[in-house]
């Protein structure tokens, strides 16, 4: 449909009625007031009723109709919502429902969420202390906010209104979910991280989890603040990354791994070129000199996969002064151990594991997940000359996250790698919280001497206290 500069876009009129009277504004007390309808009050958009419901799904329907009729949904986010106002403006025109300015924006707002967003989901979108949504079912949906998971009033009409705002999510970063093509993982264009199936991978329904990323990184001084590490901790990350110690960051979900490794990546100087590798990519670096990777799934037709073990060969040539992956998770730990030994110093990854010896055993087992076929022995020894430090950390039951372990890689003795305790979190457990101290082991890092005989300056009283070596 063309039309021209300033003309009025002109709709349907079918498109225009709502369906029958009982959809229809009914008399209450507020009519006899002085006002003819008002939408009943409630505390978020969430939460409505199920006729202010009814309305909606009606006017959506109608709305995509009419969009689908004049070919418009290709076009740009902001004309598409200028176009979702104005319809709501003539259907408001052409029906006897009289509504205040506040009542039409909300109207309006719902519709373009439904049209172009994340429905019922907008409104904890638009939390940002919301950290994780989840929908369990249509009816059932959680977040976590500040650590802890809470139910919401929030809730979708039917499984069919969930699937459309999957499909649509999945849609918009090119992705498609259906029954042929049950599971969906993609990033949202906010840096978010989504995750969907349908029925019958997921039994009761469809599911949608996202993992959402704060508009600003948390930066290293304000996880000091929040008391993930204490300040000679914070000294001493800055100086392992800064001279460019091979670290590897381990720790179970949701403990807080991604954002612990993009605050200690601060250390990392301005003039390094650094690529980073990731699955979905939520990194969000403050140094200039960056490029940026992430994997591709396969197409329908099972084409087109590029893994991370592409990505980190990808980059290998791409003269990187320093590698980051988010998460090992497969083959590519090899090439990331080999990258470390041959040259690529100051590499940074994070591991899912319960502890730093178990993260020495996890990465073992992802080595062989690359069809090497490699003894063993020569894995581990892979590992520790690779390595210099594991940083573990952990969720607590208060949703506290902590760095709770520091450990050095030292060699092996009898195949088995060796670590010691640089740095510990002592806890104890008070009315529910989980309090305690970090303590300096006293041992002196050998990564430390090594930068002492370079002639690098390191406050060794100051960050280990009573030190012995």
């Amino acid at each position: 449909m063309t039309e021209q500069p300033g003309e009025r876009k002109r709709f349907s009129r079918k498109l225009l009625t709502l369906p029958s009277d009982r959809l229809k504004p009914q008399k209450s007390q507020a009519s006899e007031r002085g006002h003819q309808f008002a939408v009943p009050t409630v505390p978020t958009k969430a939460a409505v009723n199920v006729e202010y419901q009814s309305v909606k799904g009606i006017l959506h329907e109608r709305l995509i109709d009419e969009m689908n009729d004049q070919n418009i949904l290709a076009q740009s986010d902001d004309e598409l919502e200028s176009f979702v106002s104005e319809f709501v403006a003539n259907v408001l025109d052409n029906e006897d429902w009289p509504l205040n300015g506040q009542e039409r924006r909300r109207l309006g707002e719902d519709l373009v969420d439904e049209t172009l967003g994340t429905g019922p989901l907008a409104v904890l979108m638009a939390d940002p202390a919301v950290t994780d949504i989840l929908v369990n079912r249509f009816d059932q949906v959680y977040i976590e906010r500040f650590g802890q998971l809470e139910d919401t009033d929030v809730r979708f009409r039917d499984e069919e209104h969930l699937v459309r705002i999957i499909q649509r999510i999945a849609a918009r970063v090119g992705r498609r979910i259906d029954t042929s093509s049950p599971m969906v993982d993609a990033r949202l264009p906010d840096g978010s991280r989504v995750n969907a199936t349908l029925s019958p991978i997921t039994i009761d329904g469809p599911t949608l989890s996202i993992r959402r990323f704060g508009r600003k990184r948390l930066k290293s001084d304000e996880l000091k603040r929040l008391g993930m590490f204490s300040p000679q901790m914070q000294q001493f990350f800055e100086i392992i990354v800064r001279e460019r110690k091979n670290v590897l960051i381990s720790g179970g979900t949701g403990s807080g791994k991604s954002t612990f490794l993009g605050s200690i990546a601060e250390s990392i100087a301005h003039n390094e070129r650094v690529i980073t590798i990731e699955d979905a990519a939520e990194l969000m670096l403050d140094q200039r000199h960056v490029i940026r990777m992430e994997t591709r799934a396969p197409n329908l037709e099972g084409q087109g996969r590029i893994s991370q073990r592409d990505l980190v060969i990808n980059a290998l040539r791409m003269r990187p002064d320093r590698i980051i992956v988010g998460e090992v998770r497969g083959g590519e730990a090899l090439d990331m151990l080999q990258a470390m030994n041959t040259g690529h110093d100051g590499s940074l990854t994070t591991i899912h594991a319960n502890s730093p010896r178990d993260a020495v055993s996890r990465l073992e087992t992802m080595v062989m997940m690359a069809g090497m076929e490699l003894p063993s022995k020569a894995i581990r020894e892979q590992c520790t000359s690779a390595l210099d430090f594991i940083l573990h950390v952990r969720r607590f039951e208060d949703g506290t996250r902590r760095v709770e372990r520091v450990s050095e890689l030292v060699g092996m003795e009898q195949e088995v790698p060796q670590l010691q305790d640089i740095f510990v979190f002592e806890r104890r457990q008070q009315a529910g919280k989980s309090t305690g101290q970090f303590k300096a082991t006293g041992i002196i890092p050998r990564a430390i001497e090594e930068l002492r005989g370079r002639g690098i300056d390191v406050p060794i009283q100051e960050l280990f206290g009573n030190a012995t070596r």
